[in-house]
């Protein structure tokens, strides 16, 4: 898994340095900028999400099992596959979005970035979306948001079979949230925002009940 990481993250950092450097000329901001590519995830991060995707496969005494730990094995080689594969995903997405996160920051003309997700995305991701281009902390991006949201101290959290990105925004540009993302602040103001603690909850239940977009029933 580590070597399939490791070469699909290189790919993935690259397209995201070709996405920044369109980006960049499309803003018409002056100066050459080189991106500079994410480094792959170390092993550890990889053979802890392998350990992850495969903790139920190993036999246990059935009074301290779970209930998937007692599912026949094929069942549990299904999931551990399904586990893999969606962390997997994350962690060579990661090294593409990291590159741009990255590059934002070392770049003199870029001010910001704004998360973008799916139509399809999870109540978080659309949340955060919602926010625009904000992000410049880790706390303004959600880092302590969601525990269920793997990721070191990468500012932006991003779960197993994500598919957000990052757009960088430069000097002179004016962001602008996309009309799906318009709707989600629209839902949140009006069914979440001045509920300090309960604003996942309400959200995620407004979401439900009045974006068109439907929640997926998992990450």
């Amino acid at each position: 898994m580590g070597v399939v990481v490791a070469r699909y993250s290189e790919v993935a950092a690259t397209l995201a340095a070709d996405f920044y450097d369109g980006e960049r000329d499309d803003a018409g901001v002056p100066g050459a900028f080189t991106v500079a590519l994410a480094d792959a995830p170390p092993t550890g991060q990889t053979d802890g999400s392998l350990r992850w995707a495969t903790k139920d496969l190993w036999p246990r005494d059935e009074t301290d099992a779970t209930v998937a730990q007692v599912e026949p094995l094929d069942v549990r080689l299904e999931a551990a596959f399904g586990k893999a594969d969606m962390a997997t995903q994350r962690l060579v997405a990661d090294a593409g979005r990291s590159t741009v996160r990255q590059a934002v920051q070392q770049d003199p003309q870029a001010v910001a970035y704004a998360r973008s997700a799916a139509l399809g995305a999870c109540y978080f991701c659309k949340l955060m979306s919602s926010r625009g281009a904000v992000y410049a902390t880790a706390e303004t991006a959600g880092r302590d948001a969601n525990d269920r949201f793997s990721g070191d101290a990468s500012v932006v959290k991003f779960h197993n079979n994500c598919h957000c990105g990052i757009v960088p925004v430069f000097r002179g540009q004016r962001f602008e949230l996309s009309p799906h993302a318009a709707e989600w602040d629209r839902i949140y103001r009006e069914y979440a925002q001045g509920h300090p603690g309960d604003q996942l909850r309400l959200f995620r239940q407004a979401l439900a009940e009045h974006d068109s977009n439907p929640l997926p029933g998992s990450f």
